[in-house]
């Protein structure tokens, strides 16, 4: 099955504006194929090169007009994929889309490590930048109908939504391949970072990541767990967010002082990637965290399908003291909030009374597989 990516239509609407596209996202999310329907449709008119290529790299090193303009000749499209292998990239970028009049630049990485952050020379005001996902509920309306997404979901809360996951036939094989993914790919652009001590560590602080999904982490108790300090915690977290593994929500403090607004709960992008941590893919029957897997799986559709509408508002969680709390609060530029309460079984649930007491204005969802779609897709 051929999935039609949203992001594929974000990128064409700005070809031809000297811009350099940033696309991110982790390994195996699509990227590459996304990339060569781009070069397909504008076939003759793009430079493709793979940044992962010594000799391209290598070529790219020589930081000069004249080297670029003999490069790139009368391209109008350059496209550099997994364009975070080649050093010092942000300087090469920047020089190329402020000397080379009429082109535009795709990048894509499967780290932000180097394009934005360690570039040296920020593309400020020449770059957009747009993150791909594992594949949204909202990309698959025009595969599936209603019955077939209903009966797919719990398939989507076991073993997420990486595109490949679509040519296997069965759930060994995909169990198989997110345990692959997990060990030999996922952590490549991190363990290439100075100062990670290993593949085994980061691994152990992932899984205990994935045992408390929807709780709030200690960064203090996952250092004594692993024995290394705090910051070293915070800066494998910061790391791991940036190879696009994983997210933070922090909580939101507004009017009451009894807000928690200190803490952080950590998520996962994809299902199936946190399933695989903890090594179990039993059916949802068998299982007792099917509250946190629906809750993931909510805030991951709902984050990619705000993202491919080109919305972006804050995200935080909402608890006080005294244990009332919300999962998920939107917060847009306006300053209006919506609120969002996850149930797998929604038995009636009301607004939190001190929530609705301080937020009056604010809107309110209990999100169940009953309605879920209305808010994804």
């Amino acid at each position: 099955m051929e999935i039609q990516r949203i992001a594929e239509n974000l990128l064409e609407k700005q070809i031809g504006k000297q811009k350099v596209l940033l696309l991110y996202g982790s390994r195996r999310v699509g990227k590459t194929t996304l990339i060569e329907k781009i070069v397909a449709n504008h076939k003759g008119h793009v430079l493709f090169l793979q940044g992962e290529d010594m000799d391209v790299a290598s070529l790219l090193q020589k930081r000069t007009v004249t080297n670029y303009k003999r490069l790139i000749g009368k391209k109008k499209l350059v496209v550099i994929d997994e364009a975070q292998a080649v050093p010092e990239i942000g300087k090469i970028l920047k020089l190329m889309i402020d000397s080379i009049k009429g082109i535009t630049i795709i990048a894509t990485g499967s780290s932000s490590l180097e394009l934005v952050s360690a570039s040296g020379e920020p593309l400020v005001g020449r770059q957009l930048i747009f993150q791909l996902f594992p594949v949204a509920q909202a990309e698959l309306s025009d595969e599936e109908d209603l019955i077939a997404t209903k009966s797919n979901l719990e398939q989507r809360l076991i073993f997420g939504s990486y595109p490949e996951l679509w040519q296997l036939p069965d759930d060994e094989e995909k169990a198989a391949y997110l345990k692959s993914m997990v060990s030999s790919y996922l952590l490549k652009d991190l363990l290439a970072y100075e100062n990670v001590k290993g593949a085994n560590l980061v691994y152990k602080l992932l899984q205990l990541l994935a045992f408390q999904v929807g709780s709030e982490v200690s960064t203090v108790e996952l250092g004594n767990t692993l024995q290394i300090n705090k910051k070293t915690v915070e800066r494998y977290l910061d790391l791991l967010a940036k190879v696009f593994i994983i997210y933070p929500l922090s909580g939101f403090a507004g009017n009451l002082r009894k807000e928690v607004s200190k803490s952080k709960k950590w998520y996962f992008y994809d299902n199936g990637i946190r399933n695989a941590l903890i090594n179990n893919f039993s059916p949802l029957a068998a299982r007792n965290d099917v509250g946190k897997l629906w809750e993931q799986y909510f805030l991951a559709e709902r984050l990619k399908y705000n993202q491919y509408r080109q919305y972006f508002p804050q995200y935080h969680f909402w608890r006080t003291y005294d244990q009332q709390e919300l999962d998920l609060l939107e917060i847009n530029d306006k300053q209006e909030m919506t609120a969002y309460e996850c149930k797998w079984k929604p038995n009636r649930t009301k607004i939190p009374a001190g929530f609705a007491k301080a937020y009056p204005d604010a809107d309110f969802s209990v999100i169940s597989p009953d309605n879920y779609l209305d808010f994804i897709v």
